[in-house]
């Protein structure tokens, strides 16, 4: 059975994490910690993954490569005495994930555009690098487009801020359903709120 080309750039790829791509790695990382937080770049780093998300070599789309802190919230520990499970130190972690933020910080870069997806492309002991794709909406190529095109509708304008990217339905617990996700739909905020209003219903 042949392997198609994209099966050898992941596997290209893939090899650069490893022991023995170290050195490329190293490199590749110390040339984007120069770069700015959000920087345009011509050709996706991972072309199967960004083939997989939605990217094509035409008119319309844009990618960025965006550097996010990595980690959890950095809190101060306190001085007072507290049992370490009251201190609120330990496990603190954001409800959006590095990725969302990543896509979000992208979006405020470039107000104009719309995100589509993104991906992950490396990391180091501080730092995350995400690239995303951004389609423009108003782009001549985008429009005429049957495949693309429905990101044209203004009910899509600001989508990576209500968490309908893919790292967003992700974070919204949509990627399950049945038992345990009675209450992700159509979100967790919705749900409470209805709780909220039969909760203090007036029933005559």
């Amino acid at each position: 059975m042949t392997s198609s080309m994209y099966r050898y750039v992941a596997d290209s790829f893939r090899q650069t994490q490893g022991p023995e791509g170290a050195d490329r790695r190293h490199e590749r990382l110390l040339n984007w910690r120069r770069e700015e937080t959000v920087t345009r770049i011509e050709r996706p780093t991972r072309l199967d993954r960004a083939r997989s998300v939605g990217w094509k070599a035409k008119g319309g789309y844009l990618l960025v490569r965006v550097r996010v802190r990595r980690g959890g919230q950095r809190k101060r520990a306190i001085i007072a005495g507290r049992r370490p499970k009251h201190k609120g130190i330990l496990r603190m972690t954001l409800a959006k994930s590095i990725q969302r933020i990543a896509e979000e910080r992208a979006q405020k870069h470039y107000p104009n555009l719309e995100i589509l997806n993104s991906y992950w492309v490396g990391e180091d002991g501080k730092q995350k690098f995400f690239e995303v794709i951004m389609i423009d909406p108003v782009h001549p190529e985008i429009v005429s487009d049957p495949k693309i095109n429905w990101i044209v509708a203004p009910v899509h304008k600001g989508r990576v801020f209500r968490g309908l990217t893919s790292a967003g339905t992700m974070g919204r617990g949509l990627r399950w359903k049945g038992k345990g996700a009675e209450r992700m739909r159509p979100s967790r905020k919705r749900n409470r709120r209805d709780e909220r209003r039969t909760q203090y219903k007036v029933i005559p």
